[in-house]
């Protein structure tokens, strides 16, 4: 199985407000970046587009490291509490709806299809692929800002 690293980020101009996410994706010695964004969008809505965006790039089966710095979306999958939110019907233990579940559903059918570890790493603290996904997705969160 090929082994894939991910850095994502995403990036929201207020929470909700136009938004952007960077992808920088390593396999050997080749380092693609993509980017991407949306008028009106949250920071989480992108923190998870990005892993989804990077994940659906995969032609085949992988082994993943995807390195971010969003808790929300290490926290919820790594904890198990996105499959627990699915198992009941997006509802969370506190009886709230859980956000984003057309983003879980995504999310979670693309990590049944690869084999992913979630690595936090400190957001704004010098990693450098984290600092380029986040300038990456700034720029496209200003693009959408015009909009």
């Amino acid at each position: 199985m090929k082994h894939v690293d991910v850095f994502t980020d995403g990036a929201c101009s207020g929470n909700p407000g136009p938004g952007g996410y960077g992808i920088i994706m390593k396999y050997k010695d080749t380092i693609k970046e993509f980017s991407g964004g949306a008028a009106q969008t949250t920071n989480n809505r992108m923190e998870m587009t990005a892993v989804i965006e990077a994940l659906s790039k995969l032609k085949e089966s992988c082994e993943v490291t995807v390195y971010s710095d969003s808790k929300y979306v290490i926290d919820a999958v790594t904890k198990g509490w996105a499959k627990s939110w699915q198992k009941n019907n997006w509802v969370k233990s506190d009886k709230k709806k859980a956000l984003n579940p057309e983003l879980w559903e995504k999310l979670l059918g693309l990590l049944d299809k690869h084999r992913v570890e979630f690595v936090w790493v400190k957001g704004h603290a010098g990693h450098p692929e984290n600092e380029r996904c986040d300038e990456l997705a700034v720029e496209q969160s200003q693009k959408f800002k015009s909009l």
